[in-house]
């Protein structure tokens, strides 16, 4: 997981539709700027455009299954989709 903060500015990301290696190529509406993951290197770093060479902070994560953190998580709570949409 990365930061969406650079500068102040919270960015837009979404998938721009590209990949390379294998790996989404992300995109900020704000600034229409490329940003990927480059191997070996913290951070998700714009490859393309307004902020060309800099980084977004990479937050620590954990990749568990629900089980486990949920025993270890108790309050945790998350979003069913299908409710909101009536089951759809």
């Amino acid at each position: 997981m990365y930061s969406r903060e650079i500068d102040g500015n919270v960015l837009t990301l979404s998938a721009s539709g590209w990949t390379y290696d294998y790996t989404f190529v992300l995109f900020d509406y704000e600034t229409e700027s490329l940003w990927y993951h480059l191997s070996g290197q913290d951070g998700l770093t714009c490859v393309s455009g307004t902020y060309a060479d800099r980084k977004l902070e990479e937050f620590e994560s954990t990749k568990t299954r629900w089980n486990v953190w949920k025993m270890e998580n108790p309050p945790t709570k998350f979003l069913d989709v299908n409710a909101l949409s009536g089951g759809r």
